[in-house]
């Protein structure tokens, strides 16, 4: 662990740092990521894997932007599902919930239902996929995981404002001690074929940080510090 640096205020509103293409989209969209090309990497940060949840690619990117070059030293991912992000949709272009469409064994081809920002029934409904892996934004991050072997995964999302890390780690505690976040195992309802439950077979660490209803200057005060220590590699606490 070393300091850094952050970059002149002025300089970041620019994302000055290489974008490596690691597939399309469903649309053509460049998948990108910034950061080491090759693993094993002590974490891969991510962010929208649900297009209706933009603030988690602004607070990544905030913190991206922070930081020179030199500095960056885990992967980051801005948006898994830029398609769905162009749309405002929590789906990908093919109405699929990326983040029931992973290869798990508990994968099922019933549709998922979710609730609408601000309401309460889960009313909506969208699809898993043909089958399990379906989706390009699926399959180029499987791809790209198994490349990066990162030793952990954090991932961002919104609104429910904690942090769901069922191993209980040191980092996912360090995290939800930072950003002032309860810790808790699930997300309190079945998610069959998330990225979760795959990660969870592949025995990689996931920690999934769900961003709080709040303001986004808020947000991007108390948590793009946070970011930063982990994207630098900064943290006090392992991956693992």
């Amino acid at each position: 662990m070393s300091d850094f640096r952050e970059v002149p205020r002025a300089d970041k509103g620019v994302l000055r740092h290489t974008a490596h293409r690691y597939g399309e989209s469903e649309l053509g969209v460049p998948l990108t990521f910034f950061g080491p090309t090759s693993g094993p990497v002590d974490l891969l940060l991510m962010a929208s894997m649900h297009g209706d949840e933009s603030d988690s690619t602004v607070a990544l990117s905030e913190a991206l932007r922070r930081v020179p070059a030199d500095a960056l030293v885990n992967p980051v991912i801005l948006a898994v599902n830029p398609d769905g992000i162009l749309h405002g949709t929590r789906c990908n272009a093919n109405g699929v919930d990326l983040n029931r469409n992973w290869p798990a064994s508990n994968w099922s081809p019933e549709p998922v239902r979710y609730k609408d920002h601000g309401h309460t029934v889960q009313d909506i409904e969208l699809s898993t996929g043909s089958a399990a892996g379906s989706e390009a934004e699926t399959r180029h991050l499987l791809a790209l995981v198994q490349r990066l072997q990162p030793r952990a995964i954090v991932s961002l999302h919104t609104p429910l404002g904690c942090i769901d890390d069922p191993h209980d780690s040191e980092l996912g505690r360090w995290i939800a001690a930072e950003t002032r976040l309860p810790l808790v195992p699930d997300v309190g309802y079945a998610t069959p074929g998330s990225f979760g439950s795959w990660c969870a077979e592949q025995r990689i660490p996931i920690i999934t940080w769900e961003l709080p209803t709040e303001p986004l200057p808020d947000v991007i005060a108390s948590h793009v510090p946070v970011l930063l220590k982990l994207v630098t590699g900064t943290h006090p606490v392992g991956a693992g």
